[in-house]
């Protein structure tokens, strides 16, 4: 607010808009110089209105058109285009609470160059958040619509993520992005709307044009779970069942449920897969995880018990999350996983134990929270304690 004030009171001493900003002219300052020219501060108790002020000027129509009164903002819209920095001001009007202000704003702006328009797209979308915000958004989106699509390219690596999110559901519309770009957004944003949007266009359009071109690969190989798990279930539609088998093991739980679902799809019964991967030489945490998922719970409880034991921790871990999964735990056979080298076994071992907390005698958990044991050993003391309903001491 600060800044905003700042500007306001270099306007009303006559400097041009952009050297007032001071080179500050993001989406958010121009609603602040708005509330800054309205409720200025202490040391303008007068406001910004200056009687040696050319009121046509630039500077004097930007206080203009944020003054508390609204005669004199619909008086100075009359004003903006002879002055194009002042466009992002009209958007702000546009929003205004006075009909008037606003319906003449709209006017205005419906006439306005559509790249100028276009380049305002994130404040535009910032004050659609707004209860009169809606018409220049409609209007921002009717023009990229109907308009060139180079106009749309910059708006797709816009730094501000609504602005993102906007350009890609219109660049979707008009089918602008190739099947495999849209995987490749997909894969390597982290934005989880834009990784959903992305993903289904992509596998309608390997639906539609019958031609997978890698598309599917691309989701298959992403960072994010749930685009995986949408390359999963995309397997299916293309008949490709027996490729699901190599995500049953998956490190997230969505795509090893989409996996069993495809595999199912197939003719075949997961769990068998399941139970051999279990107990082959080489286990695959997933599997642990995934035995839990679908498993029996009292054919399939040993296997997971003995892979508590197994070398590989994230074995370990994924093999506890198994038997919280078939409600199979036990204080006894948790119980020194507390203590294990490993701060995820640990983590895993605290959450199954928790319903159990009661069971575990005060002392000892608070032999485990003291500042010489490992975090995760100590952290996991703590979570149990509290959810036994002991205080903490110290």
């Amino acid at each position: 607010m600060d800044h905003a004030w700042t500007a306001a009171q270099r306007l009303a001493e006559g400097r041009p808009l952009r050297e007032a900003l001071g080179g500050r002219e993001s989406a958010e300052c121009w609603p602040a110089l708005d509330l800054a020219v309205r409720h200025p501060p202490w040391y303008a108790p007068d406001g910004w209105d200056s009687p040696h002020r050319d009121r046509n000027a630039e500077p004097a129509t930007a206080l203009a058109l944020c003054h508390p009164d609204g005669r004199i903002r619909e008086a100075a819209l009359d004003r903006v285009p002879r002055y194009p920095d002042l466009l992002p001001l009209l958007v702000v009007r546009c929003a205004d609470w006075a009909a008037p202000v606003r319906d003449r704003a709209r006017a205005l702006l419906a006439e306005a160059p559509a790249a100028g328009l276009v380049a305002q797209a994130e404040l535009v979308l910032l004050l659609g958040r707004r209860e009169r915000g809606g018409f220049a958004v409609e209007l921002l989106g009717r023009v990229l619509s109907e308009g060139p699509a180079e106009a749309l390219h910059p708006l797709l690596a816009s730094a501000d993520r609504a602005t993102r999110r906007f350009a890609h559901r219109l660049a979707v519309e008009r089918g602008l992005l190739p099947p495999l770009g849209l995987a490749r957004i997909a894969a390597r944003s982290d934005d989880v709307v834009l990784q959903d949007l992305c993903a289904e266009a992509a596998i309608a359009a390997v639906r539609e044009q019958d031609r997978d071109e890698g598309v599917l690969g691309v989701l298959l190989a992403a960072r994010s779970g749930r685009v995986r798990a949408a390359g999963v279930t995309a397997l299916r539609r293309a008949g490709r069942y027996e490729e699901a088998r190599a995500h049953l093991t998956d490190r997230s739980g969505v795509v090893r449920a989409c996996a069993r679902y495809v595999v199912r799809q197939g003719g075949t019964d997961p769990l068998p897969l399941y139970r051999e991967l279990c107990t082959g030489e080489a286990v695959a945490p997933g599997a642990a995880a995934g035995l839990g998922e679908c498993g029996d719970r009292k054919a399939d409880a040993g296997t997971l018990w003995a892979l508590v034991r197994h070398p590989d921790p994230a074995v370990r871990a994924q093999a506890v999350t198994g038997l919280r999964a078939l409600d199979t735990v036990s204080r006894e056979g948790l119980t020194p996983l507390l203590d294990d080298p490993s701060p995820a076994v640990v983590r895993a071992a605290t959450r199954a134990l928790l319903p159990h907390a009661g069971e575990f005698p005060v002392e000892w958990l608070r032999e485990r929270d003291t500042p010489e044991s490992p975090r995760a050993v100590r952290v996991g003391a703590q979570r149990l304690l509290r959810a036994a309903g002991w205080p903490r001491v110290g």
